[in-house]
């Protein structure tokens, strides 16, 4: 005869089984919740492939590959551009026809350097910067074709001061000029988190506010000045900032009576007071605990 189970032995077996029963529930809903999670995973990314991480804008790299792939092929052909004039103008050249030949070849190989450089998708301002550069170049060649075919030798230097290609190119090249130096503003910004990124300038801008201004930003706000004013020159942006700081360094500026960073620049450029090379000679004095890209521009050569 089988022996029955105690009311003890009863209430245990059952307690065991319900325990049972829910280990088994907890673990089919942990399986069922980590399906659903790997499913929405899946849905937010199809291929199974993690998202590659995005580059950093503006880098020193970006600055230094934009600098001898575009900047310095278009600045070669504008050294020859403005030599060129200046010698048709003081009679140093016979032929016009044949300087506007080699002008719009050299524009023509410049351009397709510049559209052949490789510059990063993360840095826009330079992307834009060789756009406008490589529309310059083509704007020029197209001008010099026309302007030979057309322009007699006596008046061809007034041809392209009205030619509306030659307006254009310029001013597209002085527009990359600005989108390169707001790059490096950019960049500042990117390396000292005191340095803004895209600094507004005031509709005055007194010299007292200038001087505290980092170097990066008054750059960028002299290349702006440049395009304003539709200024071409053989010096840079930065060779008019050092002329200004000078004139402020050196108490000129106080005793001319001038108030704004406007006023200083255009006594300068008015004078014809600044040359290529001016930053380099003053930076030593001038510039010494300056954030600035390594861009050769900025960097003495020692002899």
């Amino acid at each position: 005869m089988q022996k029955r189970l105690t009311r003890y032995e009863m209430l245990f077996t059952l307690g065991f089984l319900f325990m049972l029963v829910c280990v088994v529930a907890a673990f089919f809903f942990g399986v069922q919740v980590g399906t659903a999670k790997v499913e929405n995973r899946a849905e937010m990314n199809p291929l199974g492939a993690a998202s590659p991480a995005k580059p950093f804008a503006y880098q020193q790299q970006d600055l230094v590959s934009f600098y001898h792939t575009v900047y310095l092929p278009f600045r070669e052909f504008q050294s020859v551009w403005i030599d060129s004039l200046d010698k048709l103008e003081s009679g140093q050249l016979a032929s016009s026809s044949s300087v506007l030949k080699e002008l719009g070849q050299l524009a023509r190989r410049k351009g397709l350097e510049t559209e052949a450089a490789q510059v990063s998708a993360a840095s826009p301002l330079l992307v834009q910067a060789r756009s406008e550069y490589s529309r310059s170049l083509s704007l020029i060649a197209e001008a010099a074709d026309n302007l030979r075919k057309s322009a007699g030798q006596s008046s061809l230097l007034k041809s392209i001061e009205a030619d509306s290609d030659v307006a254009e190119a310029k001013r597209l090249a002085l527009l990359a000029q600005r989108d390169f130096y707001a790059a490096m503003e950019k960049w500042g910004s990117s390396v000292d988190p005191k340095i803004p990124g895209d600094y507004k300038q005031p509709a005055v801008l007194e010299l007292s506010k200038w001087k505290s201004l980092p170097l990066t930003v008054k750059n960028k706000l002299i290349a702006e000045l440049l395009l304003n004013r539709g200024k071409w020159t053989t010096y840079m942006p930065h060779d008019l900032t050092s002329r200004i700081d000078q004139l402020v360094r050196s108490g000129e500026a106080g005793k001319l009576k001038m108030q704004s960073m406007n006023a200083a620049a255009s006594l300068l450029i008015g004078t014809d007071a600044v040359r290529s090379g001016d930053f380099l000679a003053g930076k030593a004095k001038l510039y010494a605990n300056e954030t600035l890209p390594q861009l050769p521009f900025f960097i003495p050569v020692v002899n």
